[in-house]
């Protein structure tokens, strides 16, 4: 367990004003091994170095080069999956997005599962437009929101007002089997006035498209609702109309706390890299603070 100990030579020479000859000496040393020499020759920089390694977050990324990605990714390799979790929620938004390419398209149609249905929904928006939304609704999830014991009935109806009335008409007429009479208004009336399973039927009679029509007009009038339709139909529906990069970029409108679960299901390996990411000095302040036993191996390494 090292980090490239060469590359932090003349950080240690420097600020502990080592000379050439003596680093010779010191050539095989590790840092602790260097440190603590000087320290027990009197040499006032090295004291006051061993306890800044475990208390300054500047002298720990100088002493190991901790903005360079690749030193990160060493010493995050060395952490078990429960530290890399701790360090996630450290990770930028933009970042935590990123990461999300490291899932196949599958796996992150399974993720979105596991979110709220609102934060699904913020997905669904920022891949689709609201006439692609309800084109794209399998026919039998339009006829469950329709007829669902959850629909407002006062409000459908409402809305059927303002469907052509030949419309209307035809919908009557499917469950009387008589010639429609009245207006819009009236006929509307009249099929709030049916029985609970006519009233069903005569919506399921509509065609596609006017079912289509009527549930855009309540959809636009109350976005709360897209939350009736089935979360498989809108996977359902990414998956067959998006690909991976829509959807990854879609993504960026959940909120953190769930992209940072999603980031944790990754693989320990592939969760490493994710998190080279992190701000150095974050990185530096968590090991300091949450990880002194990790970081006291690498000095001493």
């Amino acid at each position: 367990m090292s980090i490239t100990i060469n590359a932090d030579l003349e950080y240690i020479k420097s600020r502990l004003n080592i000379s050439d000859a003596r680093m010779e000496i010191y050539q095989n040393k590790t840092v602790e091994e260097i440190v603590e020499a000087e320290a027990a020759q009197g040499n006032q920089a090295a004291i006051q170095l061993a306890a800044d390694m475990f208390t300054n977050v500047s002298s720990l990324i100088d002493l190991f080069r901790l903005a360079d990605e690749n030193n990160k990714l060493i010493i995050l390799k060395e952490m078990s999956s429960a530290q890399l979790d701790e360090l996630v929620p450290m990770l930028d938004e933009d970042d935590l997005v990123e990461g999300l390419r490291y899932f196949n398209q599958d796996k992150l149609l399974e993720l979105v599962k596991d979110i709220p249905k609102e934060e699904l929904i913020k997905v669904v928006f920022e891949l689709f437009s609201q006439t692609q939304i309800i084109q794209f609704m399998p026919e039998k999830e339009i006829d469950k929101f329709l007829t669902s014991f959850e629909m407002d009935k006062n409000m459908l109806l409402n809305n059927l007002q303002r469907m052509p009335e030949l419309y209307l008409q035809q919908m009557m007429e499917s469950i009387t089997g008589e010639e429609a009479q009245g207006n819009s208004q009236e006929i509307v009336r009249q099929l709030g006035q049916l029985n609970d399973n006519q009233y069903k039927s005569a919506i399921l009679n509509l065609q596609p498209a006017q079912k289509q029509e009527l549930t855009y007009k309540m959809t636009t009038t109350d976005a709360r609702l897209y939350e009736r339709f089935d979360t498989n139909a809108y996977t359902h529906m990414i998956n067959r109309e998006r690909d991976k990069d829509d959807m990854v970029k879609a993504m960026g409108v959940i909120k953190p706390e769930y992209l940072q679960k999603m980031i944790t299901q990754l693989p320990q390996d592939l969760q490493a890299v994710v998190t080279t990411q992190i701000d150095t000095e974050k990185f530096a302040d968590a090991l300091i603070t949450k990880f002194p036993e990790l970081l006291a191996q690498f000095i001493a390494a």
